[in-house]
């Protein structure tokens, strides 16, 4: 599909009523034409895989152009460089963490750049690293425990950050991480109530936040009926 008219079809689905809504949730209404997920979904399986137009849409740099990039461009196809490009244009949490489920975890690189991103200072590249590690808990089923041991690390060390996009992946991070089985479980319990310690609001938000959810009914019993199976 062309370029010309892959815009005319963004432009035919967008919502204006759905900008404000959007907005409340922290994506930026002047980047956004207020097409639905779903819609984007459909035009992307519509479209199939091209990397030519994936391209041009990223360049497009509104919220619509850039989550369809990453949803036509074939992550067998990307490289480091064209990563790190895009990464450096992450501009709201949305492009960000939709980018990060539909293409970049699905690429070779995705362990490696979620602890090179966690360690940027930009708030949007930091919160890409730890997108990715929460990404990878729930998508990389067979992975061994050691290789999301290192991710404690880095949860640890940025937990005091303050800013909220970044909090919340790293909470995100801990919690998918510590949801697998468990004895991850056990260890980011643990890892929370280190960071429960802090003096920063952020860190016991997050540790807070974590331990409600780790230490729950719901995820106690499916882990342990898991660890049954096992």
């Amino acid at each position: 599909m062309e370029y010309e008219r892959v815009l005319q079809r963004l432009q035919a689905l967008g919502r204006p009523d759905a900008v404000s809504e959007m907005a409340r949730f922290g994506i930026r209404p002047d980047k956004t034409l207020g097409v639905s997920m779903p819609d984007l979904r459909a035009l992307a399986k519509e479209i199939g895989r091209d990397r030519a137009l994936a391209r041009q849409l990223w360049q497009g740099k509104t919220r619509e152009t850039m989550i369809l990039s990453s949803l036509v461009d074939d992550p067998s196809c990307v490289d480091q460089d064209q990563l790190e490009s895009m990464v450096q244009d992450f501009y709201d949490w949305e492009v960000c963490d939709q980018t990060i489920m539909n293409m970049v975890q699905k690429t070779p690189f995705a362990w490696k750049l979620a602890v090179e991103w966690c360690e940027r200072e930009k708030e949007f590249e930091r919160r890409a690293g730890f997108v990715l590690m929460a990404r990878l808990a729930v998508s990389e089923k067979k992975a061994e425990d050691d290789r999301f041991i290192p991710f404690f690390i880095y949860i640890k060390k940025y937990a005091a950050d303050e800013r909220n996009f970044v909090k919340k992946a790293v909470n995100w991070a801990l919690r998918q991480i510590g949801k697998r089985n468990l004895a991850l479980n056990e260890t980011a319990i643990q890892i929370a109530h280190e960071i429960s310690n802090s003096d920063s609001r952020a860190a016991r938000w997050i540790a807070a936040d974590a331990l409600r959810e780790l230490t729950g009914e719901a995820v106690q019993k499916r882990l342990h009926k898991k660890g049954d199976k096992d």
